[in-house]
């Protein structure tokens, strides 16, 4: 795809709708998009390149936009290789191009492309380092760990356009037409959720900068009402609820704990509770789960015990939570056995390790199968989860 970003800016990116699962465990139902930007100044700049499953279409992209023209600098922002994967064949076809990427990078870019001649050819930046290209300059800020040490994004101060590397990016390929927050939270959450503070300090980077265009490594450029984007990054960086709600995760062999989870998402719902979702973890899209998990304010986890510890898919879970830094939340625990309940401490020993986590007590405990006894436990438990409220969902 071709197309105008503003008048000396051209998208060249590629989508990729043949690819099943994104980083090999992430399910992009609707494809991803690999974004890549050509500046056509007095100098110019290919601003990163695709995935080599796209290469060969990028190229003809690239080629059809040059008109002609020869590249003098690739910048090269991060250097996963959904980004950086035709960064050897780019530099085959240019011999006479720059390759423009922070110390960081150039560094580690040699463990990617063993068999490139790199010296002579690579310049390092650093923060607040410039590149002329004639008619406009490029201002380059680093971005450790957003989400990979080597990463930074650049400012183009004539057209206010900000490269911003994976920031602000989502799944999807850009041919789905479809509703940007849904797909860049699951995104952001599973790729970037661990890297809050990062992200933090980037965004202040960001403020100090007249900003007109977001130009992002995947999804859609963003032109339009970008305090909203920017607002977003900065509730989901601060690992703030992004919504009152409750998240009912549960890991059931039998159907037996099932039915507590969805009996006990009935009790909540009869008590007011403004949004419940009940997750299925044997099922349900993991990553979907753990999106939200960090949107929604509470979370009530319910799982059977299996070989003296809890039944896998919740362990599973709570690992990937771990992972990700979950964090400022609320538990409630509901455990099922039935000789000795073991799920209810194996999720307690995970959840303990979380970083200002505090889990709602008591705990409620099922014998094999939920009873009218046991609704009252049940009752209780939920009016515990619901006793506070979020002051600080957007």
């Amino acid at each position: 795809m071709i197309k105008n970003v503003t008048e000396k800016i051209v998208y060249i990116g590629v989508d990729d709708t043949d690819i099943d699962l994104f980083e090999s465990q992430y399910l992009v139902p609707n494809g991803v998009s690999y974004n890549s930007y050509l500046i056509l100044d007095e100098k110019v700049a290919i601003m990163d390149t695709v995935d080599k499953r796209k290469a060969e279409e990028w190229l003809q992209n690239l080629d059809t936009a040059l008109d002609g023209r020869k590249p003098d600098y690739l910048v090269v922002q991060h250097l996963e290789p959904d980004h950086a994967g035709s960064i050897a064949m780019v530099m085959e076809k240019y011999p006479e191009m720059e390759v423009v990427a922070s110390d960081k990078a150039v560094k580690m870019m040699p463990q990617f492309f063993n068999e490139t001649k790199f010296e002579g050819r690579v310049m390092g930046v650093k923060e607040g380092g410039t590149l002329s290209l004639g008619g406009r300059t490029l201002h380059f800020a680093m971005a450790p760990m957003v989400h990979w040490p080597e990463v930074m994004v650049t400012y183009d101060s004539l057209d206010k356009v900000l490269f911003s590397a994976d920031g602000f990016g989502k799944f999807g390929a850009l041919s789905h037409d479809e509703e940007w927050i849904g797909e860049a939270r699951r995104y952001y959450i599973n790729i970037c959720g661990k890297y809050g503070a990062p992200v933090q300090a980037l965004l202040k980077k960001a403020a100090t900068l007249d900003i007109a265009i977001i130009c992002p490594l995947h999804g859609p450029v963003l032109t339009e009402n970008l305090g909203y984007y920017i607002g977003l990054y900065d509730t989901w960086s601060s690992y703030r609820p992004e919504s009152e709600g409750v998240l009912v995760a549960y890991a059931s062999i039998h159907g037996n704990t099932a039915e507590v989870a969805h009996k006990f998402a009935e009790i909540l719902r009869a008590k007011g509770a403004k949004e419940v979702v009940v997750r299925d973890l044997s099922r349900s899209d993991m990553a979907q789960v753990v999106d939200d998990a960090f949107r929604l304010s509470r979370m009530v986890v319910a799982a059977a015990s299996y070989d003296s510890d809890v039944f896998p898919p919740m362990h599973d879970f709570l690992h990937h939570l771990a992972l990700k830094g979950y964090t400022k939340r609320r538990i409630g625990i509901i455990e099922n056995g039935s000789w000795a309940p073991s799920a209810g401490r194996a999720m307690r020993n995970i959840i303990d390790r979380f970083k200002d986590v505090s889990i709602i007590e008591p705990m409620v405990t099922i014998l094999s199968r939920m009873k009218p006894s046991d609704i009252s436990a049940l009752e209780a438990l939920a009016d515990d989860v619901l006793a506070s409220t979020c002051e600080r969902c957007i």
